[in-house]
């Protein structure tokens, strides 16, 4: 419920899609489990800029939020600046 907001927010709407899956997420075998919830927390990580996008459509915030973490992940594997 969303008492005194006519909008959603971007942290709203991303746990909305995140709760959505939640049957995808129980399908999966334990080790996919944790990856699939490393992604998840890849959406909540840029709900900054999410919300100052205002995409129309809050998954494509999501999915850029997500493409954005593998990219940093990417490139630190190159330079050898593993975590």
């Amino acid at each position: 419920m969303t008492t005194g907001r006519t909008v959603p927010t971007y942290r709203m709407n991303a746990e909305g899609m995140i709760n959505s899956w939640s049957d995808y997420r129980r399908a999966l075998p334990q080790d996919d489990k944790v990856a699939f919830d490393s992604i998840c927390n890849r959406v909540r990580m840029h709900a900054s800029a999410a919300t100052y996008a205002a995409f129309t459509d809050p998954f494509e915030s999501a999915i850029l939020s997500i493409l954005l973490e593998q990219e940093k992940e990417i490139l630190a594997l190159r330079k050898g600046d593993v975590r």
